[in-house]
């Protein structure tokens, strides 16, 4: 039966209510499939939300607004079906109503979300929401679908067109979607629909009116109207949402004392009624960080999260270090710095890779970057270096490719081609050379070599070399 339909004919586990007598049907969702092993998503959350607490401002875990908000998560969690992640709950110091999760199960609620609820049970209702979509996967599997491309989102500006799925604009206009290679928050209308259903059964275990999550729900339709607040675009409205809500509600036993309310919830609904949060302008200036950076920020967030970014070292260097990475082996100049990410990686000479301050790399602006494109299945070689191009080049006209090329490297067969990008980083022109080899698997393993176009011509003896020492092993053709 399609997954699409069934919160109509859900898979269900059917029990008998034992005060009733009465048999019910309650929804059994499984996750969205995916290749990650839970580790990987629990590491990948972590990556994630040093992110966060580089680009927004996040309440310290000793504030009282936290530790509720954790108290009620914790509290819900034990609720959570499937896998038992490692769940933990932030507050981010922002005025915009939403809450998301990151994979692996870190979620963060808005302080403005906690300001708008009337109660307990519909505060709860959302973080419901959130728990069951680290239950069913849904970020991880939109991860997945972004990872056509991988590391090349780190050419420059091309992450504003590649790791975000092609949204670009401020922070101010997009919200928690700006945040680099987070493009996997915003979840389809079928993921909706399922965290609706799982969450109406988390509520409902531990205690809960259900019905909290729509009521919720609508407070934020009759603030803002229609996907008019940041939670709602995010968190788009698969339609009927009260219908089929009440649906799966009526389907359960009924509960004679649900929570509603509580004195924790009033006591801190008293709290943050006199707090500031920040609104969408103020992060986006960065006027957050003038007053304190986050428990977790280390020195130099206040350059907008990056750091590193100098006049990069252009020299011939005369002494080269081994550098291997998935199916190869190769050599890079000894003064070049690295940076890996499972079989990705980018490497570059001092100040021509802006990374974050978490120590992860940014994107490259003078070097070179590798990774794999999986094309679609049975493509040729050519083919398959201009589904590649395609890629990198459709959310940017400005990039201009040339002819595609054979080239031999070791004796192994590789497609090559140049482009010229002519609104790259900082508004420079640049250059890129992008080799890709075929892998066993049908996947191509790339590298690129960027540069503004008055640095290439500089650099290009040193891009030769590392490319001629590439050294395919067996996982090649």
């Amino acid at each position: 039966m399609p997954r699409q339909l069934m919160t109509q004919f859900p898979l269900i586990l059917i029990a008998l209510a034992s005060v009733t007598g009465c048999a019910y049907a309650r929804v059994e969702l499984s996750p969205c499939r995916n290749h990650y092993s839970p580790d990987a998503q629990i590491e990948l959350g972590k990556q994630s939300t040093q992110q966060v607490y580089q680009q927004m401002p996040v309440l310290p875990d000793h504030s009282p607004t936290t530790q509720y908000i954790q108290q009620l998560g914790n509290k819900l969690a034990k609720y959570a079906p499937g896998y038992q992640w490692p769940y933990n709950f932030h507050v981010a110091d922002v005025a915009d109503i939403n809450a998301f999760a990151l994979p692996g199960g870190t979620i963060f609620v808005n302080l403005g979300t906690i300001q708008a609820a009337e109660n307990e049970a519909q505060l709860a209702g959302v973080m419901a929401h959130e728990l069951s979509h680290v239950v069913l996967q849904h970020s991880v599997c939109n991860e997945e679908k972004q990872q056509k491309v991988g590391l090349l989102a780190g050419l420059g500006e091309l992450a504003a067109g590649i790791a975000l799925g092609g949204t670009t604009g401020g922070i101010a206009d997009q919200g928690i979607q700006d945040l680099t290679s987070l493009g996997f928050l915003k979840m389809s209308r079928g993921a909706e629909k399922q965290a609706d259903l799982e969450g109406v059964g988390i509520l409902y275990d531990a205690g809960y009116d259900p019905r909290g999550m729509v009521q919720f729900f609508a407070i934020i339709e009759a603030k803002y109207g229609e996907g008019g607040a940041q939670f709602l675009n995010d968190h788009p409205n698969p339609g009927n949402r009260l219908e089929y809500v009440d649906r799966e509600i009526a389907s359960l036993p009924p509960h004679n004392s649900y929570t509603t309310t509580s004195p924790d919830f009033d006591h801190i609904k008293q709290v943050v009624s006199g707090m500031h949060a920040y609104t969408a302008s103020e992060i986006s200036s960065g006027a957050w960080k003038k007053h304190g950076a986050n428990q977790t920020a280390k020195e130099g967030a206040h350059n907008n999260g990056t750091q590193g970014k100098g006049s990069p070292d252009l020299s011939a260097s005369t002494q080269w270090k081994d550098f291997s990475v998935h199916g190869f082996t190769l050599q890079i100049p000894q003064n070049w710095r690295v940076y890996r990410r499972q079989s990705e990686a980018l490497a570059g000479p001092s100040g021509g890779i802006v990374r974050a301050t978490d120590g992860s790399a940014g994107n490259v602006t003078d070097g070179m970057l590798t990774g794999v494109y999986h094309p679609e299945k049975d493509m040729q070689d050519s083919t398959a270096l201009d589904a590649l191009i395609h890629e990198i080049t459709q959310n940017n006209p400005d990039i201009k490719p040339g002819a595609p090329r054979e080239m031999v490297v070791h004796g192994v067969s590789a497609q090559t081609i140049e482009c010229r990008n002519s609104s790259g980083s900082n508004g420079q022109s640049e250059h890129y050379w992008i080799t890709a080899f075929r892998q066993k698997n049908g996947s191509l393993r790339y590298f690129a070599f960027v540069a503004p176009t008055e640095d290439f011509k500089t650099l290009r003896p040193t891009f030769h070399k590392i490319l001629r020492s590439v050294t395919p092993d067996s996982s090649l053709n």
